[in-house]
């Protein structure tokens, strides 16, 4: 999809993935989502963005560009770990196993980045060297590759409140996790991430880090849920400038949700401070950044059928089967 077609086609935007037909909804930041009496679950990619905790404006086919790059990322690391995937009826859907979800999230980091207050970067910068249980020597440098990929958990926040840093005692000694799923977890981590490195080497891109999430399935199974690999989920950077970039002291070309976090935070403390409102032509533009990541991370050349009505009535009719 090139620049015209995306600008002509900006209005198809889905904000709101609400289907009364379908039972037990709950909406969280960015899905909607659906747990029907099989005991699958329902899972509808909006084109809301989130970060900081809220949300901050619906960019056009961003649902459907994180479902597939999920779906293609999924396909890639099946031999890694079992994930929840059971159907695709719709670009901007998956039917997933109903899982519960582990109360701890994983992000798996290579680089000292971010932008978030849990970020290893914004922590770094604050004076704090241990953090996650974890020791950082002296003198890093922002977006400095680390000596190896670490594990920084987080509470999972289910309630829409914060995400707060842990360390592995702490999540032992919580009771969040038992000692064999933590360890279950960093294997799976660790492994997933090293793949995702690996792939997106051969894109011309370095993934600097990733969320994962987690649930046990009814026999206690540890499953890997919601998405991997997608720009809301990950951190990606062109590998071409990211030598030239980094040595200047410049932020390396992005290929994520950072481009809006970084509008953002040149404009305010989104922790602190209203937010302002998105204009059109940076919502355009982070737009053109997620279908060119699709593009470039699969492969595939990203081309939606043309609407002939509102997103949700197409979704609506691809998931009747279901109602």
């Amino acid at each position: 999809m090139d620049l015209a077609d995306l600008k002509r086609r900006a209005g198809e935007v889905l904000n709101d993935a609400t289907i009364p037909e379908l039972p037990n909804h709950y909406r969280g930041k960015v899905r909607d989502n659906y747990d029907l009496a099989d005991g699958s679950r329902i899972i509808i990619a909006t084109d809301r963005i989130s970060a900081f905790d809220i949300i901050l404006a619906a960019i056009p086919f961003k649902g459907h560009v994180l479902t597939q790059t999920a779906r293609y990322w999924f396909e890639q690391t099946a031999d890694i770990c079992p994930n929840h995937v059971i159907a695709y009826p719709d670009p901007n859907v998956v039917v997933g196993k109903r899982l519960d979800i582990l109360p701890v999230e994983i992000v798996v980091r290579g680089y000292l980045a971010g932008t978030t207050g849990t970020s290893v970067l914004t922590m770094y910068n604050k004076g704090q060297r241990q953090m996650y249980g974890i020791t950082l020597p002296d003198g890093m440098k922002a977006n400095q590759k680390l000596p190896a990929p670490i594990i920084t958990p987080t509470s999972k926040a289910f309630d829409g409140g914060h995400d707060e840093p842990l360390t592995p005692d702490e999540i032992l000694a919580k009771g969040l996790l038992t000692k064999q799923q933590w360890e279950t977890l960093q294997t799976y981590a660790f492994a997933l991430f090293a793949r995702g490195q690996q792939k997106a080497a051969e894109r011309g891109l370095i993934l600097v880090d990733t969320k994962y999430e987690f649930g046990t399935d009814a026999d206690g199974r540890i499953v890997l849920a919601d998405e991997i690999h997608t720009p809301d989920s990950s951190r990606y950077w062109r590998a071409s400038t990211y030598p030239e970039r980094f040595e200047r002291g410049e932020k390396p070309d992005s290929f994520d949700k950072d481009f809006v976090r970084n509008w953002v935070v040149a404009r305010c403390d989104p922790y602190k401070d209203p937010v302002p409102a998105i204009p059109q032509d940076v919502i355009v533009a982070t737009a053109a950044v997620y279908i060119e990541a699709f593009e470039t991370i699969t492969g595939k050349r990203f081309d939606p059928a043309e609407e002939t009505g509102p997103v949700i009535e197409r979704i609506r009719a691809n998931l009747k089967r279901y109602f």
